[in-house]
């Protein structure tokens, strides 16, 4: 298909300054997680500065709840189906009928899914994401993906580790764009504790309960190490799903039942946060932890695994602390010392309170996501009228018959 014609059929003029540029913003569904947060936080703020247009595989999840029209493209169960095909059909004539000048997927499974669709309805300016190191993908996956990113102009990474992984599979370094995740307004305020203070401390690790790459179970052992040390030390995990059942079956093994406390799948985060001392993430892979921000954003000190994403969130000793991946011991004896340190949990808080202010609020990050949908769309208006005399210039060439 010739690209370029159906591009230069778009109306990319320069828009008066009252007549915002048409934005499509796609997910997979808005189940509880990372990335579907995100998307409903920037779908939200570059409504400001941008027509913005809404689309997701599935409709589900409480995240739906918070966006108003939010159009379903469902692949029914593939993506590689006679069905999914019809979805990117019906995608692709939406994209036209909206006059869509700039497609942005979120993840990937929308990867997929629009960017193709976007391609074949001649949509100006279009964008992937890529908001995980790229490991908790299956080759084939991987691969689709990256091959999928060929029809992109370009990629956004949340965090430089998932942006390195990417160029080094190959994807043009001129494509990858590193933008942060962005923290809500209510994420800086003050919140009263949602959990009772009992008089001593308390550590809390927030996140889903579906993958063991998350390790929640090298948190409830190092809890079993750290008990007999501190006697009124509270456990906090927050978050749900298909490995809940084994870890509270773990939890009673390693006789901690009264000392851990399984809080479920919860929306008023911040207010946890409140409630804890520490925070912990333990995962085995990380691009950019919405965790971490928040607590930052609480000045909750955080001390994590030194994986991905999280070092250009954490600068040891200033505003967080990290541990060696996997290492329990050391897990274990950065937590105590964290712990037995009223002085430094306030110093780290502090500091990663002031960072989250400065580099990862939402007017931060819209202001990101404005001046790169801004400058592609302009390299396009400017590519246009090129192409256009290049077409021009050859059809003289041409002997008349």
């Amino acid at each position: 298909m010739n690209t370029s014609a159906v591009t230069e059929r778009r109306d990319l003029s320069p828009r008066s300054q009252d007549e915002r540029a048409r934005l499509f913003l796609m997910i997979n569904t808005l189940e509880t997680g990372g990335t579907e947060r995100q998307f409903v936080t920037m779908a939200k703020a570059l409504q400001e500065d941008f027509a913005v247009h809404l689309g997701c595989l599935k409709r589900i999840g409480p995240f739906s709840s918070e966006l108003q029209d939010l159009d379903e493209f469902s692949p029914c169960g593939s993506l590689l189906g006679t069905k999914s095909w019809r979805a990117r059909l019906q995608l692709s004539r939406t994209l036209r009928a909206e006059q869509i000048e700039i497609a942005h997927a979120f993840d990937f499974y929308s990867n997929l899914m629009l960017i193709p669709a976007a391609r074949f309805a001649g949509v100006p300016v279009i964008l992937g994401s890529h908001r995980q190191l790229g490991d908790l993908l299956t080759r084939s996956q991987f691969r689709a993906q990256n091959l999928t990113f060929r029809l992109c102009d370009r990629v956004v990474c949340n965090s430089k580790a998932a942006a390195d992984r990417l160029r080094q599979a190959g994807v043009p370094s001129r494509k990858l764009v590193v933008i942060p995740n962005a923290l809500r307004e209510d994420c800086f305020s003050d919140k009263d504790p949602s959990l009772p203070r009992s008089g001593g401390l308390r550590v809390g690790m927030v996140s889903r309960m579906n993958d063991p790459i998350k390790r929640h179970d090298l948190f409830l052992r190092t809890a079993a190490r750290l008990a007999p040390e501190f006697p009124n030390l509270e456990f906090v995990l927050v978050g749900d799903g298909p490995l809940r059942p084994g870890l509270e079956q773990l939890t009673s093994q390693l006789r901690l039942s009264n000392k851990v406390i399984f809080l479920g799948d919860r929306r008023d985060v911040t207010a946890i946060l409140a409630s804890l001392d520490a925070t912990v993430l333990p995962s085995g892979s990380e691009s950019l932890s919405n965790v971490i921000l928040e607590s930052m954003a609480a000045a909750v000190p955080v001390l994590a695994s030194d994986v991905g994403g999280n070092p250009e969130l954490i600068e040891p000793e200033k505003s967080g602390l990290l541990f060696s991946s996997g290492d329990e011991a050391a897990f274990a004896g950065e937590l105590a010392r964290l712990l037995k340190n009223a002085e430094l949990r306030k110093r780290l808080g502090q500091n990663a309170r002031e960072k989250a202010q400065a580099c990862y609020s939402i007017a931060a990050v819209r202001q990101q996501y404005q001046r790169l949908y801004r400058q592609v769309l302009a390299e396009k208006r400017r590519d246009i009228p090129a192409v256009a005399m290049a077409q021009t210039e050859s059809a003289k060439e041409r002997p008349t018959r």
